[in-house]
């Protein structure tokens, strides 16, 4: 009985190693840290779709897909007049427009000096039109020649940049227009006060206006100039006639030709003014 018992305990654990059901075969791979990854069918389907979408975007050339193009053309070549990527809508205004076209003269030096010629020519027709337009009706007075040089009393005074203020003749001292006013009472024969010309019976302080007021008073202009008139400049400017040459032109004297408010001489030709006659 011993025997028997002995023999069954060496006999059962024989048994049980030979009855024991076999362990699975597991495909975990050991991790790093410890723990075990496993390759689940999600994993596997990625890894076969995006590796082949890697490769492709890598190594394909790109081209450029367009609806109606059978036969696919590389980027480079791409045109969008064959692609028609893109509808082009042209109104009709513009279908309606004419095509224009610069043209090229070519003048020539001859043509370039006749045309300045004309102008000129029209030029001098329009002032002669403004001259014979502001002529007067009247008397005048007729004065010789005298003496020309600076004989303006009030030379040294202030003019009105500098603070000055108004000449006797109630023109601001050293303008045009107190120069001439003043030339005109000397050729009267008057040097003092009373004075038979000023501010209030010949002409306003602006050189611009002297020859409408001239043509309202109903003194004579011309554009033939004499002895003692007024030459008027339509730039606001008012100059003494002192002699007329045997060619036509004329010697004038003035102040403040050049806004330096000083004493000038120099010779015109006549048609460069206007002549507002002396006042009789």
């Amino acid at each position: 009985m011993n025997g028997d018992t002995t023999r069954d305990a060496l006999q059962r654990p024989r048994d049980r190693r030979r009855t024991a059901p076999a362990a699975p075969v597991s495909t975990a791979v050991p991790a790093t840290n410890g723990r075990v990854r496993r390759r689940g069918p999600v994993r596997v389907l990625g890894a076969v779709v995006v590796v082949p979408a890697i490769i492709g975007t890598v190594a394909i050339p790109a081209y450029a897909m367009m609806p109606g193009v059978e036969d696919p053309k590389s980027s480079a070549s791409y045109s969008l007049t064959q692609s028609e990527a893109q509808d082009l809508v042209v109104p009709g205004l513009v279908n309606q427009a004419t095509a224009a076209a610069d043209s090229y003269e070519v003048t020539t030096k001859e043509e370039i000096d006749r045309k300045a010629r004309e102008a000129e020519e029209a030029q001098q027709a329009a002032w002669a039109a403004e001259l014979a337009s502001r002529a007067g009706n009247g008397d005048y007075a007729v004065y010789t020649v005298k003496a020309e040089g600076d004989d303006y009393p009030w030379w040294d005074q202030l003019p009105d940049d500098y603070g000055g203020g108004l000449s006797p003749l109630r023109y601001y001292y050293r303008e045009c227009v107190d120069f001439v006013a003043w030339r005109l009472n000397r050729d009267a024969g008057v040097t003092s006060a009373p004075w038979k010309w000023d501010w209030s019976n010949l002409a306003s302080g602006s050189a611009y206006v002297w020859a409408d007021e001239w043509a309202a008073k109903g003194w004579p202009t011309s554009s033939t100039p004499v002895v003692g008139a007024v030459a008027w400049f339509p730039y606001n400017h008012v100059a003494y006639v002192q002699s007329i040459n045997g060619d036509g032109s004329v010697n004038i004297e003035e102040y403040n030709q050049n806004s330096d408010h000083s004493y000038h001489r120099r010779t015109i030709p006549a048609g460069e003014a206007l002549y507002l006659y002396p006042p009789a």
